[in-house]
């Protein structure tokens, strides 16, 4: 048998837990913002196992849950194992396009797993026009919410969508849903979208050494911790592994050469897990 691991204290400025437990996904969004600098992102999977031991290591706060997101982290063959074998105390939130089967879900995973005391929906689906039927997810959101799972509806807010969007909300607002709008990011007809803190970091047109803190903890598919979304999806320079039993969470600035090719989730200014605006993932010094 497996060894257990010791406890991971998560520090108090940290905002945001997230298991990318597949970057595999059923869509194909033109758009995705995993694929900012890359096409592809092929990484190992680690066991549902291995994630409810590496997870079960998180020392964490009530109002700091651990988002499971992907790819489509329904993709992921132990997925609602994984959901109902981590530990009660530790709040858990999904990052999903709920293009699965929710009668199975439903019956495998109780409401009360999954809600939280929140200003937001523990599941959050991610609604795209390009890939995904309104109407099916409409009536998805609805039979859950009928059976009092937390589940609300973000649509990214791209140029080429924008009444289609408005409009879906409206429908959505009529029938009870929480639809909120997430800020495009990314390029569209050659112009760079999203309000950024730091100014060009998402250039891609020059390398910069500086010093980076976060406020995330980033784990990948394989268990491998990262400092920031752009060494994550492009799997490079890993801090650590979350199987590691020596591991432990820094809250400390680290160099990088690398600023101007930031990940736009990184440097977008945007609502901390309170809802609250003006927070930024990393603190960034420059040398």
């Amino acid at each position: 048998m497996k060894t257990e691991l010791p406890p991971l204290l998560v520090p108090p400025s940290y905002n945001y837990m997230a298991s990318f437990l597949t970057f595999a996904c059923n869509l194909k969004c033109t758009y995705c913002i995993n694929h900012f600098e890359q096409s592809a992102i092929n990484r190992k999977m680690i066991s549902g196992k291995d994630w409810v031991r590496a997870l079960n290591r998180l020392v964490s706060r009530p109002d700091l849950p651990l988002t499971l997101q992907g790819g489509e982290p329904s993709l992921h063959p132990d997925f609602i194992y994984i959901i109902n074998h981590i530990k009660p105390e530790l709040n858990i939130d999904i990052l999903t396009n709920l293009q699965f089967d929710i009668v199975r879900f439903m019956n495998k995973v109780t409401p009360e797993r999954v809600r939280r005391d929140s200003p937001y929906s523990s599941i959050r689906v991610s609604y795209h026009p390009e890939t995904m039927d309104l109407e099916d997810l409409i009536k998805k959101t609805v039979v859950m919410l009928e059976n009092k799972y937390s589940i609300g509806i973000w649509a990214v807010m791209h140029p080429k969508y924008e009444e289609h969007i408005k409009d879906a909300q409206e429908r959505c607002r009529k029938l009870g849903i929480d639809f909120r709008f997430k800020e495009f990011l990314g390029e569209h007809n050659g112009m760079l979208h999203g309000n950024y803190l730091y100014k060009d970091a998402c250039a891609k047109t020059f390398k910069k050494s500086v010093q980076c803190k976060t406020t995330e903890l980033l784990m990948d598919s394989a268990g491998s911790v990262y400092r920031c979304h752009a060494d994550l999806y492009s799997g490079i320079y890993p801090i650590g592994n979350i199987l590691d039993p020596d591991f432990s969470i820094g809250d400390k600035y680290r160099p990088c050469g690398h600023f101007g090719h930031c990940n736009p989730c990184d440097i977008k200014v945007k609502t901390d897990r309170f809802q609250q605006f003006g927070h930024t993932s990393v603190e960034i010094k420059f040398l």
